[in-house]
C-alpha cells in the first residue's frame, strides 16, 4: 500500500516537471514563431496549422512510433484519434476561458480546416475496418496529410486587416530552427506528463485504447493548449486557432500514420470505429460552430467543452 503511494507520489512529481518545462519552452517557442512568420511574410494562420501545429504534434507522433513498435496499436490510434478529440473541444474550450478574449474566427479558414480533419479521420476508418494498419495504409494517410494541407494554403482566406508587422532581429532559419527547439522542449514535458497519466491510470484496469483516447491524449493535447495559450496572450489568436486546428489534421493523418509506417499494426477496429466517430461529430461541431458565428467566445468554449464531458459516456 505504502510503495503504491510513493509510486504514484513520483508519477505526479513527473508530471509537475514536465508542466514547468512546456511552460517556459512555450515562451520561448511562440516568441520565435512569431518573427518567423514576418520574416517569410507569411501569414500567421499558415504559420499555426504548419510549423506550430507539428510541434506540438511531436507527442503524438513519438508515441505513435513507439507504441507501434512495442505492438500495443490501440495505444498509438487512442492516443491520435482521442488528441483530435481532445483539442477539438476540451483545449479548443478553454482557451476564451483562460485569456478572457474573443477570437474572431475567418469563416472559410475554419470550415476549410475542420472539413479536413473530418475527411481524414473518415479515411483512417475505412483503413482500419479489418483491425490492420498496414505500411501502405499509413502512407495513404501520409498523402492526405499533405494534400489536406496544401488545400488549406490553397485556399486560405487572407485577412483583409493590415496589422503592424513585428520587428525581428535574426534570419528566419535561426528563427524556425529555435522555435522547433523549443516546441521539441514542450513535447518532451508533455512526455512525462503523459507517463504520469498511464502510469496513475494503469492501476484502474481500463482498456489501452480507453486510457489512450482520454488520458495519454489529454496529456499530449497540453502542447497545445500551452503553446497556442501563449500565442493568444502575446495578441496573436490567428496563430492560437491555427495552431490547434492544424494538430487536429495532423492528428487524423500523420500522428496515426507515423508508426505504422514502420511497424505495421493490429487495433480493435470496433473501439477504433467508435473512437473515430465521436472525433467526427466534435470536428463537425466545432466547425459548424465557428464558422456560422464567425468568432469564438465563451459561449462557444462552454459548448465545446460540454462535448468533452459527455464523450465520457459514449465511449
Amino acid at each position: 500500500m505504502v510503495w503504491g503511494v510513493m509510486t504514484i507520489a513520483l508519477w505526479i512529481l513527473l508530471g509537475l516537471a514536465g508542466a514547468v518545462v512546456m511552460t517556459a519552452a512555450s515562451r520561448v517557442a511562440i516568441r520565435h514563431v512569431v518573427a518567423l512568420s514576418d520574416k517569410l511574410r507569411v501569414p500567421p494562420f499558415l504559420v499555426g496549422i504548419t510549423l506550430v501545429a507539428l510541434g506540438t504534434d511531436l507527442p503524438e507522433i513519438m508515441n505513435s512510433v513507439v507504441s507501434s513498435y512495442l505492438g500495443h496499436g490501440d495505444i498509438n490510434v487512442g492516443d491520435s484519434v482521442g488528441s483530435v478529440f481532445t483539442q477539438g473541444s476540451l483545449v479548443l474550450g478553454l482557451i476564451p476561458f483562460l485569456t478572457s478574449n474573443v477570437i474572431s474566427v475567418n469563416r472559410r479558414d475554419a470550415g476549410l480546416l475542420t472539413g479536413l480533419t473530418v475527411a481524414a479521420l473518415l479515411i483512417g476508418a475505412w483503413l482500419m475496418r479489418d483491425g490492420i494498419l498496414a505500411r501502405f495504409d499509413a502512407a495513404i494517410l501520409v498523402l492526405v496529410s499533405l494534400a489536406a494541407t496544401a488545400v488549406a494554403w490553397r485556399f486560405h482566406a487572407v485577412d483583409p486587416e493590415v496589422k503592424k508587422p513585428v520587428t525581428a532581429t535574426g534570419g528566419a532559419l535561426r528563427h524556425g530552427g529555435v522555435a522547433l527547439l523549443a516546441l521539441a522542449a514542450v513535447g518532451s514535458g508533455a512526455s512525462g506528463l503523459v507517463h504520469a497519466v498511464l502510469g496513475v491510470s494503469a492501476s484502474l484496469g481500463v482498456s489501452e485504447y480507453v486510457v489512450s483516447f482520454f488520458g495519454a491524449a489529454l496529456g499530449t493535447s497540453l502542447p497545445e493548449l500551452v503553446v497556442n495559450l501563449r500565442a493568444m496572450r502575446r495578441g496573436h489568436p490567428e496563430i492560437a486557432l491555427g495552431g490547434i486546428l492544424g494538430a487536429c489534421l495532423l492528428d487524423a493523418s500523420i500522428s496515426v500514420a507515423a508508426g505504422p509506417f514502420l511497424f505495421p499494426i493490429a487495433v480493435t477496429s470496433s473501439l477504433a470505429l467508435r473512437g473515430a466517430v465521436i472525433a467526427i461529430a466534435v470536428m463537425v461541431v466545432a466547425g459548424l460552430t465557428l464558422a456560422l458565428r464567425g468568432k469564438h467566445d465563451r459561449f462557444s468554449g462552454a459548448g465545446f467543452i460540454a462535448s468533452y464531458v459527455a464523450a465520457y459516456f459514449l465511449l
